[in-house]
């Protein structure tokens, strides 16, 4: 729900700054602590190409991304921190290998360069870019390096290289491999030749086409020798360097259950007359002690920032009224007006905070800093300095823990329940000019309303919000089903009698499930469930695993070894395929009788058609549409002016007869700017597809890499 979501972020700007001032010293700490999953006692997750990747490497990097994702409010799940982690481990392992045969190397100076010269990366702009030119200082990093440098051997060192300067190696030599790559790439000057004269070149045919569906598919039967034949014969695209599975499932749904819901709607209707009877003072001692799922704002929030279908009901309410049960989310709340007030739409302000506790960059916590004496005290000397006549942004710059300190401490104009509720209050029911000290559980701010805008609605509402789940009577219920059909479902025949008997849908997995993949399909993410399936043979049937709000009884049904796949689990792609071959031979042997294209359209009841201008450069052509093969028939010299023997295409089987090659005219014979087109469209090839490094990709792809991330993770 909107509004509670915005009350639970409501420290955001205040923390904004300490988030920043956590983040570094998460980094100068020891970020990369291991913090060790499951039982497994393996030290090595992987090898590429013979070479080690530690476990605990592995996990030190999951560990520094999951408080980063934390610190910026982008939580990871943890499937993406092992496959990215993962991806990253080997990457950089596959180009170091590359680079070490290739000579290549990073020295010191190099170093320097890409963190001090005219184009550092990003994350030290960040950090060193003077807030007031907007510029790049060079000096100060230079020096934070320097004392950084100063003891290699500390905890502080070690973070800040860990998490940004061996990056930046990495990528660096990354760049330097592909380039090398892309600029040893060149085109021939014949090749620039035969490519203009490809492009300009049209043919025209007559042709007769006999399609597939002439063949009824009950007539042809495809059996899995034939598969398994077809696969031998195209090895290279349908052969799988993993070992895949497939099961096929049932779902059990554990949601609450309208006996449930109307539990729920029953106890908030209870709670409703205490709400209502609760002081104003009494109110949040009273709403902990009923376990919302949202916690108490004690301010006012306008009526613009208030964004909730039941709005119109609830600005309705007098002041100690109370409204609902309403459903909102995956809740329902009761609600109550403990006041309203006129206020402005949004305020400026400026401040100076010394705090007394930041966020802990780890658990997320609140931990001391100061002491409020020591904090209060500092601040007492900073409104001493302000009042001596020096400058707010000077003193700001000095004494603010605040990450706008560098502006002055200034908030530029925000809605109310933006910050925490004492520093709402002073700055919305103050007036322009006022000045105050403010205590908040972040320590003590210095505030000075700068300005006001408009003037509307304000409320202090109070909420009880209960999530609709389910009660342990529904999940035993569903739990016990799932039991009961896992038990009797001891083999495929079983498992599907069962299913159609109780109405519910057998799903099975369409694609090959790896080892270390963390979903399947619509069930989403079921790592348990994977798991399970490679530790048991075909035909085994699972316990119920929980998978979210549902119970899943899953069966092994296929199990396909790295290398070339099993008949059977290929056949939904390769079947058609095969059908098509067998029916182009029937289509050869029965209806392609005669010498010339008239005879063998009569003896084929169809007629002979016309393709003019085929381009040899298209992959379409018009009417008939993506037959490569055809088209590479029309600039066939050997069949120009005589029919060609029988074409299998994609959609039948044709016969052609050449009318005519000829070249169009062309703006664009140049070979030298022909060459450096086609060297251009290369290197992009290689380096310009924003989803997949294609070098890389065939790097990992000849590589000889060792996945044991299952037995960890």
């Amino acid at each position: 729900m909107s509004v509670i979501q915005k009350i639970r972020d409501k420290g955001g700007w205040i923390i904004f700054g300490l988030i920043a001032i956590a983040l570094i010293s998460f980094i100068l700490q020891d970020a990369f602590k291991h913090s060790g999953n499951g039982p497994s006692t393996i030290t090595v997750i992987g090898k590429v190409n013979g070479e080690d990747i530690q476990r605990a490497d592995f996990q030190s990097k999951m560990d520094f991304y999951d408080q980063m994702g934390k610190q910026q409010h982008r939580p990871y799940e943890q499937s993406q921190l092992v496959t990215g982690v993962w991806e990253q481990l080997v990457s950089k392992t596959i180009i170091n290998q590359e680079a070490g045969k290739l000579g290549l190397s990073f020295t010191a100076k190099e170093l320097s360069d890409v963190l001090f010269g005219n184009n550092p990366p990003d994350w030290a702009k960040q950090q060193f870019t003077d807030p007031k030119t907007g510029q790049y200082n060079a000096d100060v990093a230079r020096q934070q390096f320097a004392e950084l440098k100063k003891n290699p051997s500390s905890p502080n060192f070690k973070g800040v290289y860990d998490a940004y300067i061996q990056p930046t190696i990495d990528q660096t030599m990354s760049m330097k491999y592909h380039t090398l790559i892309t600029q040893a790439v060149y085109v021939p000057k014949w090749m620039a030749e035969k490519t203009n004269a490809d492009n300009n070149s049209l043919a025209k045919i007559s042709y007769v086409s006999i399609p597939y569906t002439s063949v009824s598919d009950s007539a042809v039967k495809v059996t899995d020798d034939e598969i398994e034949a077809y696969l031998k014969k195209h090895q290279k695209v349908y052969e799988q360097k993993d070992e895949t599975r497939q099961v096929a499932y049932v779902t059990f749904n554990a949601s609450a259950s309208a006996q449930d819901t109307a539990a729920l709607v029953a106890q908030l209707n209870a709670l409703k007359p205490g709400l209502q009877a609760v002081s104003n003072n009494d109110i949040k001692l009273f709403l902990s002690t009923k376990g919302s799922e949202v916690p108490y704002y004690n301010s006012y929030l306008s009526k613009s920032v208030l964004k909730q279908k039941v709005n119109d009901s609830l600005f309705n309410l007098p002041v100690g009224g109370v409204y609902g049960p309403y459903l909102d989310a995956n809740n329902y709340v009761i609600a109550k007006m403990v006041d309203i007030k006129t206020l402005p739409d949004s305020v400026k302000v400026r401040h100076i905070l010394v705090a007394t506790q930041q966020q802990d960059p780890n658990s997320g916590e609140l931990i001391p800093v100061r002491a409020d004496s020591t904090a209060k005290k500092r601040l007492d000397s900073a409104i001493a300095e302000i009042n001596s006549g020096k400058s707010f942004d000077s003193v700001c710059l000095k004494y603010s823990d605040d990450g706008t300190r560098d502006k002055g401490g200034v908030y530029d104009y925000f809605a109310s329940g933006s910050m925490v509720e004492e520093f709402n209050d002073f700055a919305f029911n103050g007036k322009v000019g006022d000045k105050k000290t403010v205590q908040t559980m972040y320590g003590f701010h210095y505030v000075e309303i700068l300005g006001q805008k408009g003037q509307e609605p304000a409320y202090k509402i109070a909420y009880i919000a209960k999530p609709i789940s389910a009660s342990q009577e529904t999940i035993n219920s569903v739990n016990t089903a799932a039991v009961e059909f896992a038990a009797t479902s001891r083999d495929k025949n079983q498992f599907d009698a069962n299913a159609a008997k109780q109405k519910k849908q057998v799903t099975t997995t369409q694609q090959g499930i790896k080892e270390n993949d963390f979903t399947i399909d619509a069930l989403g993410e079921c790592r348990d469930l994977i798991k399970w399936a490679y530790e048991k043979n075909n035909g085994d049937v699972s316990e119920p695993i929980k998978v979210g709000e549902n119970y899943v009884v899953a069966i092994v049904t296929g199990i396909n070894k790295a290398g070339l796949p099993a008949a059977q689990a290929e056949r939904p792609q390769v079947e058609p395929l095969v059908r098509n071959e067998k029916k182009a031979k029937i289509i050869i042997d029965t209806k392609i009788k005669g010498s010339t294209l008239e005879a063998i359209a009569q003896n084929a009841g169809t007629t002979v058609n016309v393709a003019d201008s085929v381009s040899f450069s298209s992959l379409v052509i018009p009417v008939i549409g993506n037959e490569v093969n055809i088209i590479g028939a029309a600039f066939n010299k050997q069949i120009q002016g005589k029919a060609s023997a029988p074409v299998a295409g994609t959609s039948g089987v044709f016969a052609v007869k050449g009318e005519g090659i000829f070249a169009k005219p062309s703006l664009n014979g140049n070979t030298d700017m022909q060459q450096k087109m086609i060297q251009a469209q290369i290197v992009q090839q290689l380096t310009g597809n924003q989803y997949k490094d294609i070098i890389l990709e065939a790097l990992k792809k000849s590589a000889d890499i060792k996945d044991y991330r299952s037995e960890v993770y």
